[in-house]
């Protein structure tokens, strides 16, 4: 094995009901223990969340309602999986931006605390994204085989631009060759989006702030305890489509989420 370990390395990947760390909640823990010697062992447990599975998060991993009504709550497992990974260091793909802060906030929610003094983190994204910079001059060079010459001057960045853009719908058989479909491609929206930049998302079926610090805090709560946060969304430069939710939500109309399905499979 190439890779040398003093203790246990665990890989892991959490699937949740959606991005925001105040609110989601677990619904799958995958790991791969990797023991020193080079022994291996792979783990997976499904999770009840006690919580509503949006259709936009079954849609990326699969998982709805109805497959975690039987399984164990994240509190039910909680201790187990703490003695778990205990004295084990942590790898995975985009973990310190997610999944490693959402196992600390589900510990915490349980009253348990997850230790991070001394834990060494590892993370493929990070990796990936230093060692294949995503710059222009990068994307010239693999897609074009070329370097760019006076590279940051508008006109070589532009034919640059251009050049890449056409070996992308060479490489890519699976890229349409009309504007409009490249436009769907390139402006996919989150369909938690209420709006068109996501300051405002679905929980379920409730509209809930998407940003900052009041992220997860549902709309019907801000316009009575926060009203001021929203009265400064419509004071700054926030889209127009954002500021009406805002507004609405001020004068006590919200969004309704249309089409809930209620026989999830």
């Amino acid at each position: 094995m190439k890779l040398k370990l003093k203790r246990p390395l665990v890989f892991f990947d959490l699937e949740t009901t959606g991005v925001n760390l105040s609110i989601d909640r677990i619904v799958e823990i995958s790991v791969v223990k990797l023991f020193p010697n080079g022994e291996r062992e792979v783990k997976t447990r499904r999770v009840n969340p006690e919580m509503h599975i949006p259709e936009g998060a079954s849609l990326v991993h699969g998982i709805y309602d109805a497959d975690v009504a039987e399984e164990p709550t994240f509190k039910s497992l909680a201790k187990n999986l703490l003695i778990y990974l205990n004295d084990c260091d942590l790898c995975g793909y985009n973990i310190l931006r997610f999944d490693v802060p959402m196992l600390i906030n589900e510990f915490q929610r349980v009253g348990l605390t997850f230790p991070m003094e001394g834990r060494k983190l590892l993370d493929a994204f990070k990796i990936f994204c230093q060692m294949e910079p995503r710059s222009l001059a990068a994307a010239y060079k693999f897609y074009c085989g070329k370097e760019i010459k006076d590279a940051h001057s508008a006109e070589a960045d532009t034919l640059a631009t251009y050049e890449v853009f056409m070996g992308q719908l060479d490489k890519y058989d699976e890229l349409a060759d009309d504007v409009d479909s490249l436009h769907e491609f390139c402006n996919q929206k989150d369909p938690d989006w209420i709006d068109g930049t996501g300051k405002f998302k679905w929980s379920g079926s409730d509209p809930v702030i998407g940003f900052g610090k009041n992220a997860g805090m549902f709309l019907r709560q801000a316009a009575v305890e926060n009203p001021g946060f929203l009265q400064w969304m419509i004071k700054m430069d926030f889209p127009d489509d954002a500021k009406e939710i805002a507004r609405d939500a001020l004068s006590g109309k919200f969004p309704k989420k249309e089409n809930i399905s209620n026989d999830q499979e």
